[in-house]
Protein backbone atom coordinates (compact mmCIF):
# COMPACT_ATOMS: atom_id res chain seq x y z
CA UNK A 1 0.00 0.00 0.00
CA UNK A 2 2.50 2.29 0.76
CA UNK A 3 4.75 1.96 -2.06
CA UNK A 4 1.30 2.36 -4.13
CA UNK A 5 0.66 5.51 -2.11
CA UNK A 6 4.28 6.98 -2.65
CA UNK A 7 4.16 6.26 -6.62
CA UNK A 8 0.95 8.20 -6.54
CA UNK A 9 2.36 11.46 -4.48
CA UNK A 10 5.15 11.65 -6.96
CA UNK A 11 3.05 11.75 -10.21
CA UNK A 12 2.46 15.45 -8.41
CA UNK A 13 4.25 17.96 -10.18
CA UNK A 14 4.62 20.19 -6.87
CA UNK A 15 2.73 23.30 -9.14
CA UNK A 16 3.82 26.51 -7.64
CA UNK A 17 0.44 28.36 -9.09
CA UNK A 18 -1.37 25.00 -7.27
CA UNK A 19 -4.80 25.30 -9.38
CA UNK A 20 -5.70 22.29 -7.53
CA UNK A 21 -5.74 24.12 -3.77
CA UNK A 22 -6.77 27.38 -5.09
CA UNK A 23 -9.60 26.70 -8.28
CA UNK A 24 -10.48 23.25 -7.03
CA UNK A 25 -10.74 22.65 -3.45
CA UNK A 26 -13.23 24.33 -1.53
CA UNK A 27 -11.33 24.21 1.56
CA UNK A 28 -8.29 25.28 0.26
CA UNK A 29 -6.03 23.14 1.04
CA UNK A 30 -2.59 22.95 0.31
CA UNK A 31 -2.51 19.81 -1.66
CA UNK A 32 0.86 20.03 -3.72
CA UNK A 33 2.86 20.66 0.46
CA UNK A 34 0.50 17.69 1.84
CA UNK A 35 1.65 15.50 -1.01
CA UNK A 36 5.61 16.69 -0.57
CA UNK A 37 5.54 15.96 2.52
CA UNK A 38 4.33 12.02 1.78
CA UNK A 39 7.18 11.96 -1.28
CA UNK A 40 9.44 12.52 2.25
CA UNK A 41 7.54 10.23 4.56
CA UNK A 42 6.66 12.55 6.72
CA UNK A 43 3.21 11.62 7.05
CA UNK A 44 2.38 13.41 10.60
CA UNK A 45 3.43 16.90 8.90
CA UNK A 46 1.56 15.63 5.83
CA UNK A 47 -1.23 15.51 8.33
CA UNK A 48 -0.46 18.77 10.21
CA UNK A 49 -0.52 20.68 6.70
CA UNK A 50 -3.81 19.68 6.12
CA UNK A 51 -5.24 20.34 9.29
CA UNK A 52 -4.82 23.89 8.57
CA UNK A 53 -7.95 23.90 6.72
CA UNK A 54 -9.69 20.78 7.77
CA UNK A 55 -10.43 18.34 9.99
CA UNK A 56 -12.01 15.90 7.75
CA UNK A 57 -9.33 14.55 5.91
CA UNK A 58 -10.06 10.51 6.12
CA UNK A 59 -13.31 11.75 4.83
CA UNK A 60 -13.42 14.44 2.52
CA UNK A 61 -10.67 12.09 1.48
CA UNK A 62 -13.07 9.61 0.36
CA UNK A 63 -16.63 11.42 -0.59
CA UNK A 64 -15.90 14.69 -2.12
CA UNK A 65 -16.56 15.06 -6.00
CA UNK A 66 -12.68 15.18 -6.02
CA UNK A 67 -12.84 15.43 -10.34
CA UNK A 68 -15.05 18.31 -10.11
CA UNK A 69 -13.13 19.92 -7.55
CA UNK A 70 -9.17 19.61 -7.05
CA UNK A 71 -8.21 16.88 -9.30
CA UNK A 72 -10.47 18.56 -12.71
CA UNK A 73 -8.21 21.07 -11.59
CA UNK A 74 -4.69 19.22 -11.70
CA UNK A 75 -2.60 20.37 -14.40
CA UNK A 76 -2.17 16.37 -15.00
CA UNK A 77 -5.37 15.98 -16.14
CA UNK A 78 -4.91 17.82 -18.74
CA UNK A 79 -3.01 15.76 -20.73
CA UNK A 80 -3.43 12.49 -18.38
CA UNK A 81 -4.65 10.81 -15.26
CA UNK A 82 -5.13 13.47 -12.48
CA UNK A 83 -3.15 13.21 -9.31
CA UNK A 84 -4.70 10.75 -7.04
CA UNK A 85 -5.66 13.71 -4.50
CA UNK A 86 -8.40 12.12 -2.80
CA UNK A 87 -7.13 8.88 -2.38
CA UNK A 88 -3.75 10.37 -1.04
CA UNK A 89 -5.98 12.89 1.48
CA UNK A 90 -8.05 9.96 2.56
CA UNK A 91 -4.46 7.63 3.63
CA UNK A 92 -2.97 10.38 5.63
CA UNK A 93 -6.71 10.52 7.38
CA UNK A 94 -6.13 6.88 7.93
CA UNK A 95 -2.84 7.40 8.98
CA UNK A 96 -3.22 9.88 11.63
CA UNK A 97 -6.32 8.12 13.05
CA UNK A 98 -3.89 4.64 13.31
CA UNK A 99 -0.63 6.29 14.61
CA UNK A 100 -3.32 8.50 17.40
CA UNK A 101 -2.19 11.84 16.05
CA UNK A 102 -3.96 15.34 17.39
CA UNK A 103 -5.25 17.68 15.31
CA UNK A 104 -2.72 20.54 16.36
CA UNK A 105 -3.67 23.30 18.87
CA UNK A 106 -1.41 26.14 17.14
CA UNK A 107 -2.69 27.27 13.71
CA UNK A 108 -3.59 30.80 15.48
CA UNK A 109 -2.00 33.77 17.23
CA UNK A 110 -0.99 33.21 20.86
CA UNK A 111 -4.27 32.47 22.79
CA UNK A 112 -5.87 35.73 23.78
CA UNK A 113 -7.06 35.12 27.57
CA UNK A 114 -10.05 37.05 26.94
CA UNK A 115 -11.22 34.37 24.29
CA UNK A 116 -10.64 31.59 26.95
CA UNK A 117 -13.20 32.75 28.95
CA UNK A 118 -15.82 32.74 25.92
CA UNK A 119 -18.54 29.96 25.39
CA UNK A 120 -20.22 29.78 22.23
CA UNK A 121 -23.27 26.63 21.62
CA UNK A 122 -23.00 25.17 18.38
CA UNK A 123 -26.25 23.06 16.98
CA UNK A 124 -26.08 20.60 15.05
CA UNK A 125 -22.50 18.03 15.31
CA UNK A 126 -22.99 17.55 10.76
CA UNK A 127 -19.46 18.65 8.86
CA UNK A 128 -20.61 22.31 9.45
CA UNK A 129 -20.72 22.14 13.09
CA UNK A 130 -17.95 20.07 14.20
CA UNK A 131 -15.36 21.95 11.82
CA UNK A 132 -16.76 24.85 12.85
CA UNK A 133 -16.38 23.52 16.58
CA UNK A 134 -13.15 22.35 15.81
CA UNK A 135 -11.33 25.62 14.63
CA UNK A 136 -13.16 27.45 17.56
CA UNK A 137 -12.28 24.79 19.91
CA UNK A 138 -7.84 25.36 18.95
CA UNK A 139 -8.30 29.14 19.58
CA UNK A 140 -9.12 27.85 23.43
CA UNK A 141 -12.94 29.05 23.61
CA UNK A 142 -14.94 26.63 25.11
CA UNK A 143 -17.46 24.79 22.90
CA UNK A 144 -20.71 22.94 22.96
CA UNK A 145 -22.43 20.99 20.34
CA UNK A 146 -26.13 20.18 20.73
CA UNK A 147 -27.12 17.02 18.39
CA UNK A 148 -30.69 15.86 17.52
CA UNK A 149 -29.28 12.40 17.76
CA UNK A 150 -27.66 10.24 19.98
CA UNK A 151 -24.06 10.25 17.97
CA UNK A 152 -22.51 12.82 15.98
CA UNK A 153 -21.71 13.10 12.11
CA UNK A 154 -24.88 14.01 10.67
CA UNK A 155 -25.26 13.29 7.07
CA UNK A 156 -22.05 11.75 7.10
CA UNK A 157 -23.67 8.87 9.84
CA UNK A 158 -27.14 8.57 8.29
CA UNK A 159 -27.24 10.38 4.97
CA UNK A 160 -24.10 8.53 2.91
CA UNK A 161 -24.50 4.73 2.91
CA UNK A 162 -21.73 2.56 4.54
CA UNK A 163 -20.45 0.99 1.77
CA UNK A 164 -19.25 4.52 0.62
CA UNK A 165 -18.24 6.18 3.95
CA UNK A 166 -17.44 3.38 6.81
CA UNK A 167 -19.34 4.90 10.17
CA UNK A 168 -16.09 3.44 11.95
CA UNK A 169 -14.04 6.17 9.78
CA UNK A 170 -17.08 8.80 10.65
CA UNK A 171 -16.64 7.89 14.72
CA UNK A 172 -12.80 7.95 14.56
CA UNK A 173 -12.90 11.35 13.28
CA UNK A 174 -15.11 12.89 15.20
CA UNK A 175 -13.35 11.53 18.16
CA UNK A 176 -10.54 13.61 17.31
CA UNK A 177 -12.34 16.16 16.90
CA UNK A 178 -13.90 15.81 20.82
CA UNK A 179 -10.68 15.67 21.91
CA UNK A 180 -9.89 19.14 21.05
CA UNK A 181 -11.80 19.66 24.93
CA UNK A 182 -15.68 20.00 22.89
CA UNK A 183 -18.62 18.83 25.09
CA UNK A 184 -21.23 17.77 23.37
CA UNK A 185 -24.99 17.63 25.03
CA UNK A 186 -26.75 14.59 22.50
CA UNK A 187 -30.57 14.06 22.09
CA UNK A 188 -31.36 17.71 22.07
CA UNK A 189 -33.57 19.30 19.29
CA UNK A 190 -34.30 22.87 18.50
CA UNK A 191 -38.32 23.41 19.38
CA UNK A 192 -38.13 19.79 21.45
CA UNK A 193 -36.46 20.22 23.87
CA UNK A 194 -33.89 23.24 23.10
CA UNK A 195 -34.60 26.82 22.65
CA UNK A 196 -32.75 29.90 20.70
CA UNK A 197 -33.68 32.19 23.78
CA UNK A 198 -31.98 30.07 26.37
CA UNK A 199 -28.79 29.55 24.80
CA UNK A 200 -28.67 32.57 23.82
CA UNK A 201 -28.71 33.75 27.96
CA UNK A 202 -26.21 31.03 28.22
CA UNK A 203 -23.61 31.80 25.52
CA UNK A 204 -21.38 34.09 23.82
CA UNK A 205 -22.41 33.43 20.25
CA UNK A 206 -24.21 30.80 18.93
CA UNK A 207 -23.52 28.52 15.26
CA UNK A 208 -26.69 26.72 13.87
CA UNK A 209 -25.65 24.18 11.70
CA UNK A 210 -28.98 21.52 11.69
CA UNK A 211 -29.05 21.27 7.94
CA UNK A 212 -31.68 21.00 5.65
CA UNK A 213 -32.54 17.44 4.94
CA UNK A 214 -36.76 17.65 4.01
CA UNK A 215 -36.91 16.24 0.70
CA UNK A 216 -38.30 18.72 -1.65
CA UNK A 217 -41.66 18.03 -3.32
CA UNK A 218 -42.31 18.59 -7.30
CA UNK A 219 -46.39 19.31 -6.81
CA UNK A 220 -47.26 16.83 -9.66
CA UNK A 221 -50.33 14.58 -9.69
CA UNK A 222 -50.46 11.41 -7.66
CA UNK A 223 -46.84 12.26 -5.24
CA UNK A 224 -49.30 11.68 -2.22
CA UNK A 225 -49.96 7.94 -3.32
CA UNK A 226 -48.50 5.37 -0.89
CA UNK A 227 -44.74 4.23 -2.26
CA UNK A 228 -43.66 7.64 -3.04
CA UNK A 229 -40.79 8.58 -1.01
CA UNK A 230 -38.28 11.28 0.01
CA UNK A 231 -34.45 10.07 -0.59
CA UNK A 232 -33.28 12.39 2.19
CA UNK A 233 -35.92 10.96 4.50
CA UNK A 234 -34.87 7.40 3.40
CA UNK A 235 -31.31 7.43 3.86
CA UNK A 236 -31.53 9.62 7.03
CA UNK A 237 -34.08 7.01 9.41
CA UNK A 238 -33.19 3.96 7.46
CA UNK A 239 -37.19 3.17 7.34
CA UNK A 240 -36.92 1.25 3.76
CA UNK A 241 -39.89 -0.49 2.98
CA UNK A 242 -40.03 -4.12 1.40
CA UNK A 243 -38.33 -3.41 -2.12
CA UNK A 244 -38.06 -7.32 -3.09
CA UNK A 245 -39.00 -7.99 -6.41
CA UNK A 246 -40.00 -4.76 -7.08
CA UNK A 247 -39.70 -1.84 -10.12
CA UNK A 248 -38.25 1.86 -8.29
CA UNK A 249 -37.95 4.64 -10.11
CA UNK A 250 -35.53 7.34 -8.27
CA UNK A 251 -35.91 10.96 -9.56
CA UNK A 252 -33.17 12.82 -9.55
CA UNK A 253 -29.20 13.01 -10.53
CA UNK A 254 -27.46 13.98 -7.59
CA UNK A 255 -25.37 12.20 -5.12
CA UNK A 256 -29.28 11.46 -2.66
CA UNK A 257 -30.17 9.94 -6.01
CA UNK A 258 -27.05 7.22 -6.58
CA UNK A 259 -27.10 6.54 -2.92
CA UNK A 260 -30.97 6.21 -3.24
CA UNK A 261 -31.03 4.06 -5.86
CA UNK A 262 -27.82 1.64 -5.00
CA UNK A 263 -29.32 1.60 -1.28
CA UNK A 264 -32.61 0.26 -2.66
CA UNK A 265 -30.69 -2.18 -5.40
CA UNK A 266 -29.16 -3.72 -2.59
CA UNK A 267 -32.34 -4.50 -0.67
CA UNK A 268 -33.51 -6.33 -3.22
CA UNK A 269 -35.26 -4.23 -6.14
CA UNK A 270 -35.93 -6.07 -9.08
CA UNK A 271 -35.28 -3.01 -11.21
CA UNK A 272 -34.01 0.63 -10.21
CA UNK A 273 -34.92 3.36 -12.32
CA UNK A 274 -32.81 6.53 -12.41
CA UNK A 275 -34.60 9.31 -13.98
CA UNK A 276 -32.70 12.43 -14.86
CA UNK A 277 -33.84 15.75 -16.65
CA UNK A 278 -30.59 16.26 -17.81
CA UNK A 279 -28.06 14.47 -19.82
CA UNK A 280 -25.21 12.23 -17.57
CA UNK A 281 -22.28 15.21 -18.06
CA UNK A 282 -24.88 17.52 -16.34
CA UNK A 283 -25.14 15.27 -13.33
CA UNK A 284 -24.29 16.70 -10.10
CA UNK A 285 -23.23 13.55 -8.53
CA UNK A 286 -19.79 12.28 -8.73
CA UNK A 287 -18.72 10.18 -12.09
CA UNK A 288 -17.17 7.39 -9.86
CA UNK A 289 -21.05 7.15 -8.29
CA UNK A 290 -22.49 7.06 -11.61
CA UNK A 291 -20.34 4.15 -13.00
CA UNK A 292 -21.00 2.19 -9.76
CA UNK A 293 -24.37 2.58 -9.52
CA UNK A 294 -24.54 1.16 -13.37
CA UNK A 295 -22.06 -1.57 -12.74
CA UNK A 296 -24.95 -2.66 -10.12
CA UNK A 297 -27.26 -2.81 -12.91
CA UNK A 298 -29.20 0.20 -12.07
CA UNK A 299 -30.69 1.18 -14.77
CA UNK A 300 -31.03 5.82 -16.08
CA UNK A 301 -33.11 7.42 -17.87
CA UNK A 302 -31.68 10.54 -19.26
CA UNK A 303 -33.06 13.64 -20.71
CA UNK A 304 -36.41 12.53 -19.37
CA UNK A 305 -38.58 13.99 -16.79
CA UNK A 306 -41.69 12.57 -14.37
CA UNK A 307 -44.77 14.43 -15.09
CA UNK A 308 -47.23 12.57 -13.14
CA UNK A 309 -47.45 9.43 -10.55
CA UNK A 310 -50.12 6.99 -11.75
CA UNK A 311 -52.47 4.30 -9.21
CA UNK A 312 -55.66 4.07 -7.29
CA UNK A 313 -54.44 3.91 -3.77
CA UNK A 314 -50.58 3.08 -4.32
CA UNK A 315 -47.87 3.67 -7.25
CA UNK A 316 -49.03 1.78 -10.14
CA UNK A 317 -47.22 3.34 -13.39
CA UNK A 318 -45.44 6.87 -13.82
CA UNK A 319 -45.90 9.05 -16.83
CA UNK A 320 -42.42 10.22 -18.07
CA UNK A 321 -42.03 12.85 -20.90
CA UNK A 322 -38.58 13.07 -23.15
CA UNK A 323 -36.80 16.53 -22.54
CA UNK A 324 -34.39 17.97 -24.60
CA UNK A 325 -31.56 20.72 -23.52
CA UNK A 326 -30.83 24.09 -24.49
CA UNK A 327 -28.37 26.92 -23.76
CA UNK A 328 -30.64 30.06 -21.99
CA UNK A 329 -28.64 33.20 -21.83
CA UNK A 330 -28.62 33.51 -18.00
CA UNK A 331 -27.66 30.35 -17.67
CA UNK A 332 -24.56 28.36 -16.75
CA UNK A 333 -25.93 24.92 -16.93
CA UNK A 334 -27.95 23.58 -20.06
CA UNK A 335 -31.68 23.92 -19.31
CA UNK A 336 -34.30 20.71 -19.70
CA UNK A 337 -37.54 21.57 -21.95
CA UNK A 338 -39.93 19.34 -22.38
CA UNK A 339 -40.35 17.96 -25.53
CA UNK A 340 -44.50 17.92 -26.78
CA UNK A 341 -45.56 14.77 -27.35
CA UNK A 342 -43.27 12.66 -26.03
CA UNK A 343 -45.07 11.16 -23.16
CA UNK A 344 -44.82 7.62 -22.34
CA UNK A 345 -45.55 5.17 -19.50
CA UNK A 346 -43.19 2.91 -17.36
CA UNK A 347 -44.71 0.62 -14.61
CA UNK A 348 -43.28 1.06 -10.78
CA UNK A 349 -44.06 0.00 -7.34
CA UNK A 350 -42.42 2.75 -5.69
CA UNK A 351 -40.75 6.37 -6.38
CA UNK A 352 -37.86 8.05 -4.59
CA UNK A 353 -37.99 11.79 -5.18
CA UNK A 354 -34.43 12.95 -4.65
CA UNK A 355 -34.33 16.36 -6.15
CA UNK A 356 -32.98 18.37 -3.43
CA UNK A 357 -33.46 19.20 0.18
CA UNK A 358 -35.02 21.76 2.02
CA UNK A 359 -35.05 23.19 5.96
CA UNK A 360 -37.69 21.65 8.32
CA UNK A 361 -40.99 23.57 8.85
CA UNK A 362 -40.07 24.70 12.42
CA UNK A 363 -37.24 27.41 10.78
CA UNK A 364 -40.07 29.75 9.83
CA UNK A 365 -40.56 30.23 14.05
CA UNK A 366 -36.53 30.42 14.98
CA UNK A 367 -37.53 34.72 14.54
CA UNK A 368 -34.62 34.36 12.03
CA UNK A 369 -35.11 35.93 8.40
CA UNK A 370 -35.04 33.48 5.67
CA UNK A 371 -34.76 33.88 2.16
CA UNK A 372 -37.07 32.72 -0.43
CA UNK A 373 -36.07 29.35 0.00
CA UNK A 374 -36.64 29.29 3.43
CA UNK A 375 -32.92 28.71 4.14
CA UNK A 376 -31.63 31.19 7.08
CA UNK A 377 -30.01 34.16 5.20
CA UNK A 378 -26.72 35.31 6.52
CA UNK A 379 -24.49 38.43 5.98
CA UNK A 380 -20.73 37.88 4.56
CA UNK A 381 -19.49 37.30 8.02
CA UNK A 382 -21.78 34.25 8.34
CA UNK A 383 -23.83 36.30 10.65
CA UNK A 384 -28.10 35.64 11.01
CA UNK A 385 -30.55 38.90 11.85
CA UNK A 386 -29.57 38.22 15.09
CA UNK A 387 -26.31 39.77 15.82
CA UNK A 388 -25.33 37.05 18.33
CA UNK A 389 -26.81 34.06 15.91
CA UNK A 390 -24.40 32.76 13.37
CA UNK A 391 -25.35 29.98 11.11
CA UNK A 392 -23.67 27.66 7.75
CA UNK A 393 -23.72 24.60 5.83
CA UNK A 394 -27.44 23.54 4.14
CA UNK A 395 -29.37 25.87 6.35
CA UNK A 396 -27.97 28.47 4.36
CA UNK A 397 -28.27 26.76 1.47
CA UNK A 398 -24.03 26.30 0.73
CA UNK A 399 -23.23 23.81 -2.11
CA UNK A 400 -24.13 20.44 -0.95
CA UNK A 401 -21.12 18.46 -0.33
CA UNK A 402 -19.23 18.00 2.85
CA UNK A 403 -16.40 20.15 1.41
CA UNK A 404 -18.46 23.17 1.47
CA UNK A 405 -20.26 22.20 4.60
CA UNK A 406 -17.16 21.81 5.94
CA UNK A 407 -15.77 25.61 4.52
CA UNK A 408 -18.78 27.44 5.67
CA UNK A 409 -18.30 26.16 9.32
CA UNK A 410 -14.92 27.10 9.53
CA UNK A 411 -15.75 30.62 7.67
CA UNK A 412 -18.23 31.14 10.30
CA UNK A 413 -15.82 30.14 13.14
CA UNK A 414 -13.05 32.81 12.19
CA UNK A 415 -15.85 35.08 11.61
CA UNK A 416 -16.82 34.18 15.70
CA UNK A 417 -13.68 34.57 16.77
CA UNK A 418 -13.73 37.99 15.07
CA UNK A 419 -17.34 38.55 17.07
CA UNK A 420 -16.16 37.96 20.15
CA UNK A 421 -12.81 39.63 19.85
CA UNK A 422 -14.68 43.16 19.97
Amino acid sequence: MEEEIMEKSNYCLNCKLKPCSNKGCPLGNNIPLFINKIKEERYKEAYETLCETTVLQAICGRICPHKKQCEGACVRGIKGEAVSIGELEAYIGDTAIKENYDIPFSIYSLEDEKLSNKKVAIVGGGPAGLTCAAFLARKNINVTIYEKYGYLGGLLVHGIPDFRLQKQIVEETVNKIIKLGIKVNYNMELGRNLYLEDLENKYDAIFLSFGANKSIKMGIEGENLKGVYGGNELLEYNLHPDYKGKTIAVIGGGNVAMDSARTIKRLGAKRVIVVYRRSQNEMPAEEKEYLDAKNENIEFLFKTNIVKILGNTKVEKIELIKTELIKKDDDKRLSPIEIEGSNYIIEADGVVMALGSKTEDFVTNLNLKLNKWQNIEIDEFSRTSNDKIFAGGDLVGSKQTVAWAAKSGRDAAKNIIKYLEC
